[in-house]
């Protein structure tokens, strides 16, 4: 995973340095230590973090770390084991005031600890109440002027999305992502997407569904952004 992180890094390098925002379609979540590194070497950005989960188990407040698609956050904020959130001694990847995390169900169990460490913390049931376009804008807003965008299509409800690895009621609509989506895109440097699991759709309609909102919400990824 270190390797695989560190070669991700060069290639998501290589494209900000084109001057491109490049979008990263991956497996789980861990994929954002990649992303963190490529950023931390070009001086770091901010961090929008949109996901059903906090992420945010370390060896701090659990026994059972064994799996960075639960723990990436916590990892990319500098709160893991040095040799996950340090990789090449550029921890923390992004500054944890400047990071803005989105979409976890009211009974995860770690949303107290990441509202004492992060920017800003807004649960699902927050974007359906205050509007995804209002979250969006606070939470670019607490990661700067320009930040990596990171997305879990687990935010999704299930009812929406089911194709995905761990499935919880409560999330947040289609449309909802694609306006949260929108409002983030164009200050974003880059983005990252984990979590579909193609398995758990044969015929193909939950990919759709997926394509059409990132269609919709990224269109204007890093059109707006202010590079470091």
């Amino acid at each position: 995973m270190i390797d695989h992180s560190q070669r991700l890094a060069t290639r998501i390098g290589a494209a900000i340095d084109r001057g491109e925002a490049p979008l990263v379609i991956g497996g789980d979540c861990a994929i954002l230590l990649g992303a963190g590194l490529a950023t931390a070497r070009r001086g770091g950005v901010g961090l929008v973090h949109i996901d059903g989960h906090t992420d945010f188990r370390h060896p701090g407040n659990s026994d059972e770390c064994a799996s960075v698609a639960g723990e990436a956050l916590a990892a990319a904020v500098g709160a893991h084991w040095p040799s996950i959130a340090d990789i090449d001694g550029l921890a923390p990847y992004f500054p944890s005031a400047h990071t803005a995390h989105i979409g976890h169900r009211a009974d995860d169990e770690d949303q107290d600890e990441v509202r004492g460490i992060l920017g800003s913390v807004t649960p699902a049931a927050d974007v359906t109440s205050l509007g995804a376009a209002r979250v969006g804008a606070e939470s670019a807003a607490v990661a700067g002027p320009a930040y990596w965008l990171q997305l879990d299509v687990d935010v999704l409800d299930p009812t929406i999305m089911p194709a995905v690895d761990s499935p919880d009621a409560g999330g947040i609509s289609a449309a909802e992502l694609t306006a949260l989506l929108r409002e983030l895109a164009p200050r974003a440097i880059g983005a990252s997407i984990t979590v579909f699991d193609p398995d758990l759709d044969p015929d193909g309609r939950y990919a759709r569904l997926l394509v059409e909102v990132l269609t919709a919400g990224l269109g204007e990824l890093g059109t707006r952004v202010r590079r470091p």
